[in-house]
């Protein structure tokens, strides 16, 4: 069941208070951009499974991740699901030098973004050589990111891919403030195994395989990380 996404009170949400801004694309600006760029932006919630945009639709806006978690995925002509991500708080969602998204972002969680007119933002952003600077460092991780991903897909074991991914994933949680002993995984199985180019089914067994080997215990929403050397170890090889 789809869901209308939800305008939040920007009373509510002020750019000046934002909780993560330390974390996106906004952390290198001072107080009156930060004024500037308030009036740029309005904050928007979709429902977990929503999506906040698609494949090929025109790209008139830029979305930075307050809170939730989406999947980022892109569609192949053979009707199969690639998923290429998963964004987080502070993540910065958009960038690119086509006129449409070149992939789609749906809700795993409930979540809050900040939306951007594209056109509006650009031009804020001429003056600016801090936000200039960020978007430039954005650009360069998400290249990295794509560089890291084709390695994780290619001839690397199940148990080697799985443990890069929840190595991956904690230091991610961990960046934005999320510690903690269990490792939450709020996207499902298919969708860890549509990232790592898996089945389902090489998915499960692995991770009854790490467990048996006491690399991870299994626990409601996550995994706890008993034996982190070893994960590391695999994700290393």
């Amino acid at each position: 069941m789809k869901f209308s996404p939800v305008a939040v009170d920007p009373v509510q949400q002020s750019c000046s208070d934002c909780a993560i801004r330390r974390l996106s694309v906004c952390a290198l600006l001072d107080k009156d951009e930060i004024q500037q760029i308030e009036l740029l932006t309005r904050h928007v919630r979709f429902a977990p499974c929503e999506t906040v945009f698609a494949q090929e639709d025109i790209a008139t806006s830029f979305y930075s991740v307050l809170e939730g978690v989406l999947r980022l995925y892109k569609l192949l002509p053979d009707g199969r699901r690639q998923i290429v991500g998963f964004a987080l708080s502070g993540d910065f969602l958009g960038l690119s030098t086509a006129g449409h998204h070149g992939f789609s972002a749906d809700a795993i969680s409930a979540v809050t973004v900040c939306q951007f007119n594209k056109a509006a933002f650009a031009r804020f952003s001429e003056q600016k050589p801090n936000l200039l600077r960020q978007l430039n460092e954005l650009t360069v991780r998400e290249l990295n990111q794509a560089r890291d991903h084709m390695v994780l897909l290619g001839r690397r074991s199940a148990e080697e891919k799985l443990a890069t991914f929840l190595v991956g994933w904690r230091d991610r949680l961990a960046r934005i403030g999320e510690l903690s002993a269990i490792v939450s995984l709020p996207m499902s199985r298919q969708d860890i195994a549509d990232y790592l180019g898996l089945t389902i089914e090489t998915v499960s067994r692995t991770f009854t395989k790490l467990e048996r080997a006491g690399v991870i215990g299994i626990v409601p929403g996550g995994i706890r990380l008993l034996d982190a050397a070893r994960a590391e170890a695999l994700a290393a090889a």
